[in-house]
């Protein structure tokens, strides 16, 4: 038996695919759509889990890469896992070390990100070779990835199997097949290439996750970059991915995924149609987890899309660096016009930060580089964005969705 359950609330109407609902997991409720906060190293940078609750957050993310390189997986596991070992009851996911094969290996040395231009050329990677003298610190074979540590260069191999075991270790409710994410300006010859490995290893990870038997559920990836015929190829396969039924699942009802994420790296002015395509096709009662995306407007497209989770490191990255989200779009906290601002950040905002200080006294904090700053900061962004998405549902549960988004984006993208 699948260890989440997803149920859908309400659905926009005319037949868009925006929903609201609930995705029941071992250790609490998620209400989608929702934002998922990025814990990377088992911590979200400058917060406490107490901080992190404080934000509305429901859900944590943690990256199976870095933690499988520091401290290790068979250590937390020996601590009693991940949940016991940040200290975080509520809701985890690990993802599966993927989107590292992608940053280390061809975007390396390139500043490739999960969102990029349409419009720079110079980020073309026709070829897969060293020969441009970056030294890359992972190669991608037919059953796997080698890197090495960017912590001790240390050389590590990891396959499907093994990135099934990392997490199992983890222990994180929901975790994620093996994939290869893939910048959206690949030729088309390597993203088919790629494709049928993510579908190989996809595979792979399920077969070994029913093995283990454990209580996490296992999501899929659908990749393809901008193709819409691959894009679509791959939502179709890895919808439909089966294994033979478990002897505790004798008729098979749970032989496939219990999720779906949409993976791979976007172009700006056409990601939502690529989430679109994939949207269409896969099962309507499955949670579905646009990974790596997280400003405004994109999580308005992906809501009208059908998308139920998101996650991304912006709003805590952004904050560090001084960017805060308002309902006028975003400031930079350390320009000097706000020096002696006392108004809070965002008015209207209902976060710690906004209830209790300055716009003024966080500039001072920042242009002092004080580390509750980046603890300010990210408390405000990390409220923002949750609270965003929180609107977003309530208003497809109002019925009023179209009305908000035109309401709000009109106010921020000004």
């Amino acid at each position: 038996m699948s260890a989440i359950k997803f149920t859908i609330e309400k659905e926009l109407p005319r037949g868009a695919l925006g929903r609201a609902g609930v995705l029941e997991t071992p250790h609490g409720v998620i209400h989608t759509p929702a934002f998922v906060t990025v814990g990377t190293k088992g911590t979200v940078k400058s917060l406490s889990p107490e901080d992190i609750l404080k934000t509305g957050a429901e859900v944590v993310l943690a990256n199976t890469y870095h933690l499988y390189l520091q401290p290790g997986d068979e250590k937390i596991k020996s601590f009693g896992g991940l949940h016991k070992f940040m200290n975080w009851s509520g809701p985890l996911m690990t993802d599966s070390g993927g989107f590292q094969v992608f940053s280390l290996g061809a975007a390396y040395g390139k500043n490739l990100n999960k969102v990029v231009s349409i419009t720079n050329p110079s980020q073309l990677l026709a070829e897969r070779s060293n020969e441009d003298g970056v030294p890359r610190l992972a190669n991608i074979g037919s059953d796997g990835v080698s890197f090495r540590s960017h912590i001790d260069g240390s050389l590590h191999y990891i396959t499907p199997e093994k990135s099934i075991e990392i997490q199992h270790n983890l222990g994180a409710d929901i975790i994620f097949a093996f994939d290869e994410c893939t910048s959206p300006n690949e030729t088309f010859k390597y993203q088919e290439e790629a494709l049928e490995r993510t579908h190989r290893w996809a595979k792979k990870s399920l077969e070994h996750h029913q093995k283990l038997d454990s209580s996490q559920a296992l999501f899929g990836i659908v990749q393809g970059g901008r193709d819409e015929s691959l894009r679509k190829l791959s939502a179709k396969v890895i919808s439909e991915m089966r294994l033979d039924p478990a002897p505790s699942d004798p008729e098979g009802i749970h032989s496939g995924f219990d999720g779906f994420g949409i993976g791979g790296s976007f172009m700006k002015e056409d990601m939502g149609t690529a989430v679109l395509w994939v949207n269409e096709i896969l099962p309507k009662d499955k949670p579905r987890h646009l990974l790596g995306i997280g400003e405004p407007e994109d999580l308005f497209m992906g809501v009208e899309n059908g998308v139920d989770l998101f996650d991304c490191v912006a709003p805590t990255r952004r904050a560090r660096g001084g960017t805060l989200y308002t309902n006028s779009g975003t400031i930079n906290i350390t320009n000097n016009e706000f020096n002696t601002d006392l108004k809070p950040i965002e008015p209207e905002c209902g976060c710690p930060t906004c209830r209790d200080y300055t716009r003024a006294y966080v500039c001072h904090l920042m242009k002092s580089k004080e580390m509750l700053g980046a603890t300010l900061g990210s408390i405000h962004n990390l409220y923002f964005i949750n609270n965003l998405v929180k609107k977003m549902r309530q208003a497809i549960l109002d019925g009023n969705f179209e009305e908000y988004k035109t309401e709000f984006l009109k106010k921020y993208l000004k």
